[in-house]
């Protein structure tokens, strides 16, 4: 993507309702309005559903076109990617859909404790080598944050083309004495997946899926 397109994406972000872009020290210093507090932007008490990483912001738009009784949001840093998101929801008219631009790792102050219902990891970077393990979405440092914001009945999605990603989250999960609820290693070849696991599919999804990658899923609990 040029420069003069991501530039005109950020401009354009700057006027999407559905788009909210708080500074690191907004954050950090407690001064983030919503936490806590969501139903003030959505003007419901529905249960909160988060993406995190969530890319061009695929499974947020399509988990919210399927049930909008929830509210959706996507997070992550690249603005100019879930700017696609962004305007397809408000060109669909979807008031339950909303778009953070900040780093997954505050999550725990964007959200309050027990504020979360659902958390989707939607084709994350796998970070195989060690010294990246504290950057992997399932470490125990992460999943202690989503402990802490998700309902003590709240769930995790991982769905992943990597193997390695399936497997470390298994071994850890298992490590840890946590709810596996449901796993699957190829989710297109093996019976028994969640309708919005197989009929959500991403921009890099279908990449993998040119290249007869095998996509994994595991749902479970942190608690």
């Amino acid at each position: 993507m040029g420069s003069k397109n991501k530039l005109k994406r950020f401009k354009e972000n700057e006027t999407f309702s559905n788009v909210i872009q708080p500074t690191r020290e907004e954050i950090v210093d407690s001064s983030f309005s919503y936490k806590g507090n969501w139903s003030k932007h959505f003007g419901n008490t529905n249960p909160i559903v988060l993406e995190l990483g969530c890319g061009k912001g695929e499974y947020t738009v399509g988990l919210a076109r399927r049930d909008k009784n929830k509210n959706y949001i996507g997070i992550d840093i690249k603005g100019a990617r879930f700017w696609r998101g962004a305007k397809t929801a408000i060109e669909e008219n979807l008031s339950n859909v909303v778009f953070i631009r900040t780093q997954i790792e505050l999550i725990d102050q964007i959200f309050a404790a027990n504020e979360v219902s659902e958390i989707w990891i939607t084709f994350p970077d796998p970070q195989i080598k060690y010294k990246r393990t504290k950057h992997r979405m399932t470490n125990k440092e992460f999943l202690a944050k989503y402990k802490q914001i998700l309902k003590p009945e709240g769930t995790v999605n991982l769905k992943t083309d990597s193997e390695f990603m399936h497997g470390y989250t298994l071994g850890l999960l298992h490590g840890l004495g946590l709810e596996v609820l449901y796993a699957n290693h190829d989710i297109y070849k093996n019976a028994g997946s969640p309708d919005e696991v197989l009929k959500i599919q991403t921009f890099y999804e279908n990449q993998y899926l040119e290249k007869e990658k095998p996509i994994t899923y595991i749902k479970f609990r942190v608690a």
